[in-house]
C-alpha cells in the first residue's frame, strides 16, 4: 500500500444569530503528497445554519443545513486531489449531559446526509463522549464513521479520536490522536490533532 501524507489547518466559526439559530463556517488550507500527486491550497469551504429544535437543562436536539465548496486538495479521503464541487449537507444532532464515575460528562450523536456534486453522496455518523474531571480539563473520545454511495464498491471508514482539552480563561487548547480502525476502499490514517478554541 502506497504511503501518503495530508496536513490541514482550518478555522471554524460559530456565532449565535438568535436564541435558537447559530451560524457555522469553516475555511482552511491543506497540503499533501503521495506516489501520484502533490497538492497545496485552499481546503473545503463550508457555510450553514444550526437550528435548536428541542432544549432543556440536560438535553438538546438541533438541525444543521449547510453548503460546501470543494477545495484544492482531497475533498474525500478516497478521491484524487481537486475532485468534487458543491455539496449540500443536512445533519441532525442530539446531545445529553450525564454523570460518569461521579464526574460531569456528556454524550452526543450526529447523523448526516451529504449530497455531493463530482463525488458520491455520503452518509455520516459521528459520536462523542466527553468527561470533565474538573473545571479546567475535558477528555474526549470520538468516533467518525461514514459510507459513500459509489458502485460497485462503496467506500467505508471508521476513525477513532481521543484528546484532552485544557481551559485557559476564554481559550481552550486541545491535543489528541486520530486513527483509522476499519474501512474499505479508503485510506488508513493516523496522526495528531491540535486545536485552539476561543469563546467570545
Amino acid at each position: 500500500m502506497a504511503s501518503r501524507s495530508d496536513d490541514a489547518v482550518s478555522l471554524y466559526v460559530e456565532h449565535g444569530l438568535a436564541s435558537r439559530l447559530t451560524f457555522q463556517g469553516r475555511v482552511g488550507w491543506t497540503r499533501g503528497e503521495d506516489g501520484f500527486a502533490d497538492y497545496a491550497g485552499r481546503g473545503p469551504l463550508e457555510l450553514g445554519l444550526r437550528l435548536a429544535l428541542l432544549r432543556d437543562e440536560r438535553s438538546a436536539v438541533s438541525l444543521y443545513v449547510g453548503g460546501g465548496y470543494a477545495g484544492e486538495g482531497r475533498n474525500a479521503g478516497y478521491a484524487p486531489p481537486g475532485e468534487g464541487g458543491t455539496d449540500l449537507e443536512v445533519r441532525l444532532l442530539a446531545g445529553r449531559s450525564i454523570v460518569v464515575a461521579g464526574r460531569a460528562a456528556f454524550f452526543e450523536a450526529q447523523v448526516a446526509r451529504v449530497n455531493r456534486s463530482g463525488l458520491p453522496d455520503e452518509t455520516h455518523l459521528d459520536l462523542t463522549l466527553g468527561l470533565k474531571p474538573d473545571d479546567r480539563w475535558m477528555l474526549l473520545a470520538q468516533a467518525y464513521a461514514g459510507q459513500a454511495d459509489r458502485d460497485p464498491v462503496s467506500p467505508l471508514w471508521l476513525k477513532l479520536e481521543v484528546s484532552a482539552v485544557r481551559r485557559v480563561g476564554d481559550w481552550r487548547l486541545q491535543a489528541g490522536w486520530r486513527q483509522s480502525v476499519a474501512g474499505r476502499d479508503s485510506p488508513a490514517e493516523a496522526g495528531p490533532v491540535f486545536a485552539v478554541w476561543r469563546s467570545f
